[in-house]
């Protein structure tokens, strides 16, 4: 990127710290912890998966009101509050001991989410860069890659040491002083600086004409059906690796962490593509990746495939989480982006939430993961075809 302002660093900073709390610790940590819940409270895989379902379907509702509050009053108060309940739920959740203190705190987590992450950076991101957007969103999706990364080999340290209860309260911690200084810092809108979106985005948009295109709903179906995918396999593969296949708790570590390792790569060139060619042919791309590697964990049993398989959805995981608002600003702008964002960022929260319980609840009835992944296979593939329909450049709205 050229010549950064500093508040355009502090920017980049928020961005990744804050989604490396409220995602790559969160979201990606999370399920390290699933096969102790199943040890040791005797719970079920859709037991330990519904927490997840029930907090991010309840917030989800919020979606629009949260958007409209970014719109209205600026990211920077939301990523503050929603970095203090992500940090306080995860705490609270290595600290529990009965099952509606689970589903507690997992709202507060999913509370923490909508409120601190994805959405709110998304538009404070999308604000202060227009020409380099796509490298600037990748470098704060970074944080989602880093620390999804680092988290299963530091709760296994943790849990080792101190045992899984302490590790989740250490973590929880860590999700606060990590971002929190950051988050304080930054400022909601840029001034006079020559990359900055709202100096240049002037485009009318308002979000009736939004709810009325075709565009919109393309986007939505292809990026619900894709986090769909990419949320039940991610959030399943501790309990397949360490359950099914019978892998150490190491080896099942080492691989989740190659895939957030290969997310970061990714990210970053997911992001350097988007600045180059329509980002349409970019959502694509992720969307086939993801849809071409979930088969290979039919092959899991392989060592060698499931380094295969880790590459290759780690860097369709890198991309797809990110393209989504890039399209969004591309087809409708930044004026609304955070009301458009908090309509999609709730189908797609659905799909995050519910796509592992139905998994869970495939894989308990029948025994295998056999008809789950096929399920995701199908749902990437449908994704993929309905961005196929979105238009090349920015006219979303007719």
């Amino acid at each position: 990127m050229k010549q950064l302002d500093k508040r355009q660093i502090t920017v980049a900073a928020t961005g990744f710290t804050s989604l490396f709390s409220l995602i790559g610790i969160m979201f990606y940590g999370m399920p390290f912890f699933y096969d102790f819940w199943v040890k040791e409270f005797g719970w079920s895989r859709v037991t330990v998966t519904s927490g997840n379902a029930f907090g991010r379907v309840t917030v989800s509702l919020l979606g629009f009101f949260v958007g409209w509050l970014i719109d209205r009053y600026g990211p920077r108060k939301l990523i503050l509050t929603g970095i203090l309940f992500g940090g306080i739920a995860f705490m609270g959740l290595g600290k529990m001991g009965s099952i509606w203190q689970f589903y507690l705190f997992s709202f507060m987590a999913a509370l923490g989410y909508i409120t601190g992450g994805p959405l709110p950076n998304q538009v404070l991101t999308s604000r202060w860069f227009r020409e380099s957007r796509g490298k600037a969103m990748g470098i704060a999706y970074l944080g989602v890659g880093v620390g999804g990364m680092l988290v299963p080999q530091i709760a296994r340290k943790l849990n080792i040491d101190f045992g899984w209860h302490t590790a989740m309260l250490l973590l929880g911690v860590l999700m606060i002083i990590i971002p929190f200084p950051f988050a304080w810092s930054v400022k909601n809108t840029p001034g006079n600086i020559k990359d900055a979106a709202t100096s240049i985005d002037t485009r009318d948009r308002s979000i009736k004409k939004v709810l009325r295109a075709p565009s919109f709903y393309l986007l939505a179906i292809g990026s619900f059906c894709s986090i769909a995918a990419v949320s039940g396999t991610s959030q399943h593969l501790k309990l397949f690796f360490s359950i099914d296949l019978k892998f150490s708790q190491e080896q099942s570590a080492n691989i989740i962490s190659l895939v957030l390792f290969s997310s970061i790569a990714g990210r970053l060139f997911m992001g350097w593509l988007a600045d180059r060619i329509p980002k349409k042919y970019v959502m694509m791309l992720i969307y086939a990746i993801v849809a071409g590697a979930i088969p290979l964990l039919y092959l899991a049993p392989s060592h060698g495939t499931v380094y295969v398989f880790a590459i290759l959805f780690g860097i369709g995981l890198g991309g797809d989480y990110m393209i989504i608002p890039l399209m969004t600003a591309e087809l409708f702008g930044v004026n609304i982006l955070g009301r458009v964002m908090g309509i999609i960022l709730t189908t797609d929260v659905m799909a995050d939430a519910l796509s592992p319980v139905l998994v869970g609840a495939l894989r308990d009835n029948s025994g295998s993961y056999v008809t789950a992944f096929a399920t995701l296979i199908i749902l990437a593939v449908i994704g993929t075809i309905a961005i196929s329909f979105l238009p090349k450049n920015n006219n979303g709205i007719k």
